[in-house]
């Protein structure tokens, strides 16, 4: 078995160690708001996240894998090219790690997008990013949480036209049943996006790694099946660890829920993304759920969104972009430094 061999595997198996963990940070999208409203307990809220983050790979197509498998302009006659793949995985890990411990909610998308541009620039500067498909991704950087704040704030108002003439505890218990709804379809979004992104990063060490060629596209159909079942399967795992830090600033600090509100955030939060999945375009669950959330708080009263937290979160945000990518950066200099063969 040659060393390439070797680190291609360990490369795919550290980006199925970065599912579990973006299962781990993110389970907080999925279940912050039917905890927080007392609708599931944490237990059964997590169970219900991950079966549901488990079957999105039978309703979309990986076209959001597609997209992150060609960030990187992977030459295979350069095996510097898994170096790269896997200094960029490694910092965007070590950078959602430290988020996490933080309790912040920071996109591991985001980390991710970072990281591989970061070892792309470490390696051969500008000429090997796909600046299109960072563009495309960036831009929704600000357009995911927009989009989440303003479908948030109207499914609120919608429902608050459509309920206006029951009484409260009619409310309370239709939005208790029916946040089981809004919280499975917000499961299977971010199963979707999330799940993909790292079928894209195998598929790219893969192609570096001189296995599949640079054309390979993701499919149910062929020999990349393998790639997302494997995928699903970490991400549901990760999901079943949870991240209670997070739920608590998610789901508790953003602003106070009930059930009805839970419901529209995550109704809201499920559309977007499902329209990004479809499109192709990778986005950050946790930018649209945040949003979603501050949309349907500012419904209530302004003053009730506590501000300080939503800037706390956002702070973490603008940073996750450059931080992976220097954290990528000095890991692939550090692999560098050690490798005879650079």
């Amino acid at each position: 078995m040659g060393s390439i061999f070797i680190v291609v595997c360990i490369t795919v198996a550290l980006a199925l160690i970065f599912d579990v963990i973006n299962g781990f940070h993110d389970a907080a999208n999925s279940i912050a708001t039917i905890v927080s409203t007392r609708v599931l307990s944490p237990r059964f809220a997590v169970m219900w996240a991950a079966f549901f983050n488990f079957i999105a790979m039978f309703i979309f197509a990986p076209k959001v894998a597609n997209t992150i498998a060609k960030i990187i302009k992977i030459d295979q006659g350069d095996n510097a090219f898994i170096y790269v793949v896997l200094a960029g995985l490694l910092g965007a890990i070590i950078w959602d790690l430290i988020t996490w411990w933080y309790g912040l909610p920071a996109s591991s998308s985001h980390a991710l997008l970072g990281g591989l541009v970061g070892a792309g620039l470490a390696y051969k500067g500008t000429s090997v990013i796909n600046w299109d498909v960072v563009t495309k991704t960036a831009a929704f950087i600000p357009i995911a949480p927009l989009v989440g704040v303003v479908l948030g704030f109207f499914v609120m108002i919608g429902v608050i036209w459509l309920v206006h003439k029951w009484t409260p505890k009619k409310v309370d218990t239709t939005f208790r049943a029916g946040q089981l709804i809004s919280a499975a379809l917000y499961s299977i979004s971010h199963g979707a996006n999330d799940a993909q992104k790292t079928m894209g990063v195998i598929v790219a060490i893969l192609v570096a790694g001189k296995i599949y060629t640079p054309d390979i596209e993701l499919s149910m159909g062929n020999q990349t099946l393998w790639i997302i079942m494997a995928c699903q399967v970490a991400m549901a795992a990760g999901t079943m660890m949870g991240g209670w830090k997070i739920v608590k600033t998610m789901g508790m600090k953003l602003t106070q829920l009930k059930p009805v509100h839970g419901f529209c955030a995550e109704l809201a939060g499920s559309c977007s993304i499902f329209i990004a999945t479809h499109l192709g375009i990778p986005i950050s669950t946790t930018h649209t759920i945040s949003g979603s959330i501050i949309g349907v708080g500012s419904v209530q009263n302004l003053a009730g969104v506590k501000w300080e937290t939503a800037i706390r979160i956002v702070a973490a945000w603008v940073l996750t972009i450059p931080a992976a990518g220097i954290v990528s950066a000095l890991v692939f200099w550090g692999i560098r430094a050690l490798h005879c063969g650079f």
